[in-house]
């Protein structure tokens, strides 16, 4: 006898007595199951008719089992246990088997993640793509914001400066016309005393050749609220017919100054 077969005895006993044991539990089951199905056939016996029905449907389970049991058995001593022995080669071949299961099972789980990352990679790149498509969107988008601000800015500020230009240019005509009718007005009512000054004394004459028309008087009231409006007033000269002057303060279209009441001011009306 060889020292692989001298090596190998000892598993060859055991696998015996494991197929031993198996045939004799077997065969005890049986036993156990016959002698059940003998006490039940008894008690058929002894109980009658009434409850044959029910018997007889266990004592078919039983049978059913005991043939089983049978059949199990002799498919038990048909069948050969073949031991493999556990020799340094057949340990180094189940080796390499387990490693080459494991081994495909590892490049498998590596294929399947690399073919992960892959579709990673590429929906990263598509993201990507994405975002730069909309950064450059939104850039164009500022651009054209800045440009249309800019274009809005400069025509709103041309418009306002041409409205404003023709609303001057309208309010100066409509003054010019204002001063052309007051002057009209003031010259055909308020005329100078010129006419009926040569009847009286020539002193009055004197004085009254120096006077300036009520138009004049207003004129030089206006300009001076309007070029110096934070001192408006003016000093009333000998030119200044009085009667007028107190014309002007009665309908307070002019005010004295309140500490000098030799000056005077247009009413502010526009204020």
């Amino acid at each position: 006898m060889s020292l692989n077969q001298q090596g190998l005895d000892p598993d060859s006993t055991t696998d015996e007595e494991f197929v031993t044991n198996n045939e004799d539990e077997l065969i005890k089951q049986c036993e156990e199951m016959w002698k059940d199905m003998e006490e039940y056939q008894n008690k058929l016996l002894l109980n009658g008719s009434e409850t044959l029905s029910k018997s007889n449907a266990q004592l078919s389970l039983l049978i059913m089992q005991v043939k089983y049991l049978m059949a199990e058995l002799s498919q038990w001593h048909k069948e050969t246990v073949e031991i493999t022995p556990l020799t340094e080669d057949v340990l180094i071949t189940l080796g390499k088997e387990e490693f080459q299961k494991l081994r495909h099972d590892l490049e498998m789980v590596l294929s399947t993640i690399q073919s992960k990352n892959e579709k990673l990679k590429e929906d990263l790149e598509r993201e990507q793509q994405w975002l730069n498509e909309q950064q450059q969107i939104m850039e164009s988008l500022n651009s054209l914001h800045n440009e249309l601000k800019s274009q809005v800015m400069t025509f709103s500020e041309s418009r306002i400066l041409n409205e404003l230009k023709i609303k001057t240019l309208n309010i100066k005509d409509f003054k010019e016309k204002l001063l052309v009718m007051l002057g009209e007005f003031l010259e055909d009512h308020f005329p100078l005393p010129d006419e009926s000054a040569k009847k009286k004394k020539k002193i009055t004459q004197e004085s009254t050749a120096q006077l300036i028309t009520l138009h004049e008087v207003l004129e030089i009231l206006i300009n001076r609220l309007f070029d110096v409006p934070h001192d408006p007033y003016v000093k009333i000269s000998d030119s200044f017919w009085p009667p007028y002057i107190e014309l002007l303060l009665r309908n307070g279209i002019a005010l004295r100054h309140p500490e000098d009441p030799t000056r005077i001011k247009l009413e502010a009306f526009h204020q």
